[in-house]
Parts: structure tokens; C-alpha cells; sequence
């Protein structure tokens, strides 16, 4: 049995001291840490791979961190604490109103952070199963990785494929049921784990979008297979990231 991996925190802060002060704590008590100085490196660790948690400074130099919270709650729900010396009560609530789950300013002790990330997390992965939905963190299949937390599909070594709503929310209810035959209808509700949105007369036109972006060869599809008068399965190996 695999080890579960330890929860991945990345800090946007442009103080190597706050970063070094966040690793160094938070790694004696199991998470895994990853630091940014600016809005690109944050960009481009949390596109790369999966990131449980980020802790985000609202005055970087030059970049308005507000700014940067539209743009992370625009791709994924990752959980956002942000990090700031502002105690401004206005910029507390700005930060809240645009979806930032937590508030915790500069100085900081650091058990209360870690206090304040672990309620945090508790939550997330308690409204995950309060929807019936695997508390996992990505789903990769041969040649693709589906990120639960930012919604995005991209190709092993490669670029993102662009997935609509109903795509994206098909295809993670499929690899949820990995070699499971599954109705339509089944279909219909597994996909509500993943949002409200229903589309029960579109099953398979969703299905042949996806097989044009994920099958080598669409017409004859080796990834997502039709089991003839009882519904779809996924046909290859998945693994579970948690």
C-alpha cells in the first residue's frame, strides 16, 4: 500500500525569511513546502502540479495580490490562507469576499498557522465527502493527468487540453469508476460529486468531445469504451493521487 503523501503548501512571499521561517516549521510536522517570490512563480508551481494549500502575501513587489486571488479562485478551489502585514479590516474583506478561506497577519506565531492550515484542510476534505466524492487530490490515466483541485487536464509532458464544465465533470466521474461499467444515469449523478450542473441529455455528445481530446483515435477508442446497451467504462490503468 502506497504512503499518503504529505500535504503540499505553497507560501507567495517575496521575504525569504517568512518562506524560510514557514518551510522549516511546517516541515517538522509532515507537510511538504514549496515557496514563490511572484505572481509567475506561483502561477507556474501551482500549474505544474498539485498544490494542497497556498499561503499568499497581498504586497508583492510591483503585483497586486488581490489581484492574483481573482486569478486562482478563477482556475480551482485550492484552499487560499492569505499572509499579510496588511491589518486593514477592508483588506481582510475584500480577501474573504473573493474566496480566500482564512486571514492571518504579519507578525505571525507559527503554531497558529499551522493551526489555522490544518482547520483549513479539515474543512475542504470534509465538504468533499459530504458530497460523496474520494478525498483525492488528482487522477492520472496513461498519457493524462485530471487535477481535481485546479480542474485541469493536461498531457503527460505537455501542454493543458481546455475542458469545458460538463467535460471536466464527466470525465472525473468515469475515472472515479475506473473499469466499472456505468450507466447514463449513472453517469448523470456520479457527476454531481464534482458540481450541480446536469446534463442528462448529453451524455454522449460528452463523450465524443472528450474522446477528440484524449484518444489518439477517436473512432476507435482505446481510454473511454462503450459497453453496448449499458454504458461507458474506463479501459486503462488509473491511479489515485491523494
Amino acid at each position: 500500500m502506497n504512503a499518503v503523501p504529505r500535504p503540499h503548501v505553497l507560501v507567495v512571499d517575496d521575504d525569504p525569511g517568512v518562506c524560510q521561517l514557514v518551510e522549516d516549521y511546517l516541515g517538522q510536522n509532515d507537510f511538504r513546502v514549496s515557496a514563490a517570490g511572484s505572481g509567475a512563480q506561483l502561477l507556474a508551481t501551482f500549474r505544474a502540479g498539485v498544490v494542497d494549500l497556498i499561503l499568499l502575501d497581498l504586497r508583492l513587489p510591483g503585483e497586486d495580490g488581490m489581484h492574483l486571488l481573482r486569478q486562482l479562485r478563477a482556475e480551482s478551489q485550492v484552499p487560499v490562507i492569505i499572509l499579510t502585514g496588511r491589518a486593514e479590516e477592508a483588506d481582510r474583506v475584500m480577501g474573504l469576499e473573493l474566496g480566500a478561506d482564512d486571514y492571518l497577519t504579519k507578525p505571525f506565531s507559527p503554531r497558529e498557522l499551522l493551526a489555522r492550515i490544518r482547520t483549513v484542510l479539515r474543512r475542504t476534505h470534509a465538504g468533499q465527502e459530504s458530497h460523496g466524492a474520494p478525498v483525492c487530490r488528482a487522477y492520472r490515466i496513461p498519457g493524462w493527468e485530471l487535477n481535481l483541485r485546479t480542474r485541469r487536464l493536461t498531457a503527460t509532458g505537455g501542454p493543458e487540453v481546455v475542458l469545458s464544465n460538463g467535460e471536466f465533470n464527466l470525465l472525473a466521474a468515469l475515472l472515479a469508476t475506473a473499469n466499472r461499467v456505468v450507466s447514463r444515469d449513472q453517469l448523470i449523478e456520479l457527476s454531481r460529486r464534482y458540481d450541480n450542473e446536469v446534463y442528462d441529455r448529453a451524455i454522449d455528445v460528452q463523450i465524443l468531445r472528450l474522446r477528440r481530446k484524449i484518444e489518439a483515435t477517436p473512432a476507435e477508442p482505446k481510454i473511454i469504451v462503450t459497453e453496448r446497451g449499458v454504458g461507458y467504462r474506463v479501459a486503462v490503468p488509473v491511479e489515485v493521487v491523494y
